[in-house]
């Protein structure tokens, strides 16, 4: 096959939906497929190349600067009337806020659109898969003219999102997806198609494809006997779906000498400047919130780590990525849960080294003897990549190939 994908990275150039499209591709052309990636990026970090895939970069700096002039439209931070002053300071900003906020025409989508029939005339493609989210990718191939097969592979929801409110909501997606002619999601959304759900009449178009994010890890360090316990967070968290408190309530309760507890990732200006000292003055230097850090420090820290920190969402419809490369890594893992109904634990459950806290049981005696127990008995424990693999086949990048070969090969 000859297949384009169309992959977003221009609000967060190390988002992770990304990432794992880039892994399918990888392994689409290990099966011999061709495979083009059309990545629309900020102007300021290059999306990563691909072996094997032909890069074709659509930059965005317009929009970059548009969305940290308005810091992305969150609540609280500065106030409207000087993120509009500091906006009108950038005239391409400016524009580019013109356009997707009051013609309705965003610069993404338009000439993303332009760029996927260009690329369509030359090659001739037999379908092409725009990753979302974001789903700038997904209307402009919805609107172009194009010879093959159209999928949308949703990642993240659109309209049942609830970090923000979708443009246009339920109908904006259906005529999305009657534009289609298949639709890969996450099976914390394949309920949406369901008889009777917003999407039921798109259900013949449904195909649930896992997360593809478990793949061996590039180096991992062996355990060290009597050194301090390094438990680890990498990601990124919010003011509600991904919270820092309870974790930190949990571990200063612990209060163990031998137990380290590091937080890598940014998120930290959600929250008062007064959250973190009191639970400094318990930890001192076994406490290190290191902010937003490079790929490449990430990932050397959980590979250094004995024990994998990971918090649950504030919602039941969405998973973390980073939870499959915790999986792959074949370390312990402890789980803070926010909900009874969180989709994580069905992964979870049948992980040999997880422990799973919900945050509703609090800091009681019996959930800090749980947790020091596991710590004790399994922080240093590993389980090979093979056993991962088995475990989860369908959150390999292989098998997200299989289902896009078998649905491309479909009359």
């Amino acid at each position: 096959m000859k297949l384009l994908l169309i992959l977003d990275s221009v609000e967060y150039p190390l988002a992770p939906n990304p990432v794992l499209a880039r892994r399918v591709a990888a392994c689409l052309v290990q099966r011999g497929h061709a495979v083009d990636l059309l990545e629309l990026w900020d102007g300021e970090t290059p999306p990563p190349s691909v072996p094997g895939c032909r890069q074709f970069p659509l930059a965005f700096a317009d929009e970059r600067e548009m969305n940290r002039a308005l810091e992305f439209g969150q609540s609280g931070g500065t106030p409207v009337p000087l993120r509009l002053a500091r906006l009108c300071r950038r005239p391409s900003a400016a524009l580019a806020a013109v356009r997707q906020l009051a013609l309705k025409r965003p610069r993404r989508v338009t000439a993303a659109r332009r760029e996927i029939e260009r690329l369509d005339r030359l090659c001739h493609y037999d379908a092409a898969v725009a990753v979302a989210a974001p789903y700038a990718g997904s209307f402009a191939l919805a609107g172009a003219a194009f010879g093959g097969r159209k999928a949308s592979w949703q990642m993240d929801p659109y309209a049942a999102n609830r970090s923000y409110a979708a443009p246009g909501a339920w109908k904006k997606e259906l005529e999305l997806g009657r534009s289609m002619d298949h639709i890969f999601t996450a099976p914390t959304a394949a309920g949406d198609f369901a008889p009777g759900a917003p999407l039921a009449a798109l259900a013949a178009k449904m195909q649930v494809v896992d997360f593809p994010g478990l793949v061996p890890p590039t180096a991992q360090s062996k355990p060290v006997p009597g050194a301090p316990l390094r438990c680890v967070f990498a990601g990124s968290l919010y003011p509600q779906l991904r919270t820092p408190h309870f974790a930190l309530e949990l571990f200063a309760a612990l209060d163990l000498t031998d137990v380290q507890l590091s937080f890598l990732g940014g998120g930290w200006q959600n929250y008062p400047a007064c959250l973190l000292p009191p639970y400094y003055d318990i930890l001192g230097d076994r406490l290190t919130v290191a902010g937003p850090v490079p790929p490449s420090q990430a990932a050397a820290a959980l590979a250094g780590a004995d024990v994998l920190l990971s918090l649950g969402n504030g919602v039941d419809n969405q998973v973390p990525s980073k939870l499959f490369d915790y999986l792959a890594s074949g370390k312990p893992i402890l789980h803070l849960a926010k909900l009874q109904s969180d989709p994580c634990l069905a992964y979870l459950e049948k992980w040999p080294l997880a422990c799973i806290v919900q945050e509703s049981e609090g800091v009681t005696p019996q959930v800090l003897a749980r947790v020091c127990a596991f710590l004790r008995e399994k922080g240093r424990l590993r389980l090979p990549f093979a056993e991962a693999a088995r475990l989860y086949p369908e959150n390999t990048p292989e098998h997200a190939v299989s289902l896009f070969e078998r649905a491309f090969a479909a009359p």
